[in-house]
């Protein structure tokens, strides 16, 4: 049986990165979720990085039996992100040509560990990346440019992609909880993308799965 296709690719450690500038953003312990817009009928579909689900009542209902501990997800892009996004496609000249557009957002809350979440938690949606349909992801400057106004994935460094940067990251030197994700590039098929984990986020993956822990490192 031929392997699904995922929403969002993988992200590869950096031990095959190509180098050269990049900006790191601050990746969050959480769940990658999606959501598609159409410039006709705007946001239509969601899910995870796994799968998609129609954003219809049926849909929502459907997502929620299958992915309990993100049954927020909806009530939280709808309160948060949705119009904010809808308005930039609608007005921005760089997203006119563009009839379909995917945002991705990582959904957590200060006890998520992971992809687990805690059920008392206020849960919240980290704007991470932008796809254009028929173009691929967005350059990572453009991404700055356009949406960090909102809730969205905090800029660690921008510069050259070097060790000495991965071993800073590595032990801890820019206080960020689970680690970072460098991309470099023009968007598209010209992106790349490396993310570098704290020691101390590895050690508790570690102490909290045992030898089980790669499952959960992504």
């Amino acid at each position: 049986m031929a392997a699904r296709q995922l929403h969002y690719p993988k992200i590869r450690d950096c031990s095959s990165c190509p180098g050269g500038q990049c900006i790191a953003f601050e990746k969050y312990d959480g769940t990658n979720t999606h959501f598609a817009w159409d410039r006709d009928f705007g946001w239509h579909a969601f899910g995870t990085r796994r799968d998609g689900f129609n954003l219809t009542e049926q849909g929502i209902s459907e997502f929620s039996q299958r992915h309990q501990q993100l049954r927020e997800v909806v009530s939280v892009f709808d309160a948060t992100l949705a119009a904010p996004l809808d308005g930039i496609f609608r007005s921005h000249p760089a997203y006119l040509p563009f009839n379909e557009i995917v945002a991705f957002a990582e959904f957590h809350g200060p006890g998520s560990f992971a992809g687990l979440h805690k059920q008392d938690d206020i849960k919240t949606l980290t704007l991470f990346d932008i796809k254009l349909c028929d173009f691929g992801l967005l350059a990572p400057s453009q991404f700055v440019d356009d949406f960090c106004h909102l809730n969205a994935a905090r800029v660690i460094f921008k510069g050259k992609f070097t060790g000495a940067f991965t071993e800073d990251v590595r032990q801890g030197k820019f206080n960020v909880a689970e680690g970072v994700v460098c991309k470099g590039g023009n968007g598209g098929e010209d992106l790349w993308m490396a993310k570098v984990k704290t020691d101390a986020y590895m050690d508790r993956l570690k102490t909290a799965f045992g030898n089980k822990w790669e499952q959960y490192w992504e």
